[in-house]
């Protein structure tokens, strides 16, 4: 598989991309390495890790809880102040081994650590893998506000090992399918259409499938670093999906929802408004969602879950003058962004992803 050369940083595939993460470490003079991980993908993933390390700098593994409720401020200050009883300083680098919380929160640790030291992303999820990993944001939530303390900052390097994902459990998988699904309803309709019918889909090629995310993904980043245009498009999806994952998380009485499966609902309900506001044509609508909720189902909201979900949307990063700022289709495979949209279009969304 190809690597990918970003301006900031090399992105790494399969396992022979070890041998190259040694050389660098090796090299590069650093005075510890810090590893970051989290109890699961300390059990799963971190003995493969290791004994693909061929490193002589010395190192320290930091453990900290799963799961989206642990990618807090908090969090943050405890790993920091293990880094600082650990003699950790500015020559120190940080490697971030896990799923997307692990690869947000651990750019962001590394960021701000001693003013900021170099860190490198080892995704272990399909949505780090595809998405959380790639393209230097970082991020914490703040009382279920998703990421809204981070800054961008860029990897020194980025490996892609598929043999981590023979630990996901099928729901994992599926979370991270949904960005897959939405770098090709955004930028590449053949795409789409390949991965719209899972069953058809050949999964023994998925580090291929991965590979063409990511060029998707880092296509776009190149031309806007810092969300001012284009990249938005990447948040396809995000404006509603993130109000309901907040609200879901939030919510004791609520199943907490996976990031991708979030977004999933988030993407049937913005291409409805992609019908009312957009060029996207109705069946392409129904067609999408006929598609998604297909492979994630339909999620169980009230009528109240509607209206308390919309309280979150006031906090969407997107947002300005107070207004509601959306990712919309033109049509399969073109988007557009920075359309404004009122709630009451996306209650009829939502309604209209319920029915």
């Amino acid at each position: 598989m190809e690597n990918i050369k970003t301006e900031h940083y090399d992105i790494l595939f399969g396992q022979e991309a070890y041998g190259q993460l040694g050389t660098y470490l090796n090299n590069n003079g650093y005075s510890k390495l810090f590893i970051l991980t989290d109890s699961n993908c300390y059990e799963h993933c971190l003995p493969y890790f290791l004994s693909n390390l061929p490193t002589e700098v010395p190192f320290e593994i930091i453990e900290v809880e799963p799961g989206e409720e642990n990618k807090v401020l908090d969090t943050c200050a405890g790993v920091i102040q293990t880094m600082l009883e650990l003699a950790g300083d500015r020559k120190s680098i940080l490697i971030t081994v896990g799923g997307g919380v692990i690869t947000d929160m651990g750019g962001f640790i590394a960021s701000v650590f001693m003013r900021g030291i170099d860190f490198i992303n080892i995704p272990t999820s399909l949505l780090a893998m595809v998405d959380a990993s790639v393209g230097g944001k970082t991020g914490v939530d703040l009382n279920g506000i998703k990421n809204c303390i981070g800054v961008f900052a860029m990897p020194k390097m980025l490996i892609i090992d598929v043999n981590y994902l023979e630990t996901l459990e099928a729901r994992q998988i599926k979370a991270g399918y949904a960005e897959m699904l939405k770098h090709g309803l955004i930028f590449d309709a053949n795409y789409y259409n390949y991965l719209k019918d899972i069953a058809n889909v050949d999964f023994g090629d998925l580090q291929a499938l991965i590979h063409h995310s990511v060029v998707i993904k880092n296509t776009v980043v190149t031309q806007d670093p810092k969300e001012q245009g284009l990249r938005k498009i990447l948040n396809f999806g995000h404006t509603v999906g993130h109000a309901v994952e907040s609200y879901f998380l939030t919510n004791e009485s609520k199943q907490t929802l996976l990031h991708g499966e979030a977004v999933a609902l988030g993407m049937v309900v913005e291409a409805f408004i992609s019908k009312e506001l957009a060029q996207l044509y109705e069946q392409d609508y129904l067609n999408i969602k006929h598609a998604i909720q297909s492979i994630y189902g339909v999620v169980d909201l009230s009528e109240d879950d509607i209206l308390n979900s919309l309280e979150w949307l006031k906090f969407d990063k997107k947002n300005y003058s107070g207004n509601i700022r959306c990712v919309l289709l033109n049509k399969i495979g073109e988007s557009v962004y920075d359309i404004e949209v009122s709630k009451e279009l996306i209650i009829s969304g939502l309604n209209s992803y319920l029915n």
